[in-house]
């Protein structure tokens, strides 16, 4: 193997730079050529690649976004579009692919090596899982994840104090698209009076209560941690005020991009790097398809089919516990 290639695609997370910084430097240190791909798939159907030295990935592992840029690509999701990029990537002489994104890029990979196998080629892939959302299965965390919570612990920590200065009610809207562990994880660590994610079904009335039950025992301000696969944060008010009336000053925030941005955790930086080796290491091997992950602080990998395969399970013991000690 001489020449491979690193994308990002997707929504941006933080680490990815540290990723392809790792990928661009150990691939070189192994004797490979690396090429970075710009703006995902879609760069790759417009054959936006370049090869990278060291020094083009220099002050970037605690830089959040990507250097390489991200797209999302309705062209590559056709039958076409995945044809298109085979012949790119063959005529640029590339073996192998290593992509950084979430379960949709993994599933585009996936297609990409279904590809080259019915042409009874082989083609090396190796995806590492950037996502904040952490809705990946076969994974404990994915890269951006641990920042997103962090970053969400630190505005909880801000906000409370206004909350509490006013003796306000605050809904704080949080990402992750169906699935609750940044709600969970951050409301935890913040916290939070309530939370509420998509994998347990909205009890409006025990939200309700609880709000009345700490206003009783004299805590006039609660934080709601709400996971935007349950509803939006204007919707809920509306549901509370309905019940509430006059009794509770609500308000609502949503917090948006700032998840995803912003310098990367030690563990994201940590993360990414041992992610990133594992990957060139699949290459080098000439490795089918493989999907990189953390079990028990062990970086793993496994096929890529059987890695999608594995559905998302819901850390209900952890919810337990949250909603336990919160109040």
């Amino acid at each position: 193997m001489n020449k491979i290639a690193v994308l990002t695609s997707g929504g941006d997370a933080p680490g990815m730079n540290a990723a392809v910084r790792a990928v661009v430097r150990y691939g070189i240190s192994r004797g490979l050529k690396v090429f970075g791909i710009e703006r995902g798939y879609e760069g790759l159907l417009e054959g936006k690649l370049s090869e990278y030295d060291a020094r083009r990935v220099s002050d970037t592992v605690h830089r959040g976004g990507t250097i390489l840029k991200t797209a999302r690509s309705a062209r590559f999701a056709t039958a076409e579009g995945v044809k298109d990029a085979y012949e790119v990537l063959t005529a640029f002489g590339i073996e192998g692919l290593v992509v950084i994104g979430g379960d949709g890029s993994f599933r585009g990979m996936q297609d990409l090596q279904h590809y080259f196998v019915s042409r009874g080629e082989t083609f090396a892939c190796a995806g590492i899982p950037g996502t904040i959302d952490n809705d990946l299965g076969y994974t404990d965390f994915s890269l951006g994840f641990d920042t997103a919570v962090n970053t969400v612990l630190s505005a909880l920590s801000n906000i409370r104090d206004t909350m509490t200065s006013h003796d306000r009610v605050c809904i704080v809207e949080v990402m992750g698209r169906k699935c609750g562990d940044i709600a969970l994880y951050s409301a935890l660590g913040g916290g939070a009076e309530t939370i509420l994610v998509p994998e347990v079904p909205l009890d409006i009335e025990a939200v309700v209560t609880r709000i009345r039950r700490n206003k009783i025992k004299g805590k006039n301000s609660d934080i709601i941690v709400l996971a935007e696969g349950v509803t939006d944060a204007e919707t809920l008010k509306t549901l509370l005020k309905d019940r509430l009336g006059n009794e509770q000053s609500l308000r609502t925030i949503k917090l948006g991009y700032i998840q995803r941005g912003g310098a990367p955790s030690s563990f994201d930086r940590l993360f990414a790097s041992r992610c990133a080796v594992r990957a060139v290491d699949i290459l080098l091997n000439n490795g089918v398809g493989s999907v990189i992950g953390i079990k028990n602080n062990e970086i793993i990998n496994l096929p890529i089919d059987e890695g999608l395969a594995i559905k998302k399970s819901f850390n209900k013991e952890l919810y337990d516990i949250a909603s336990a000690i919160s109040g």
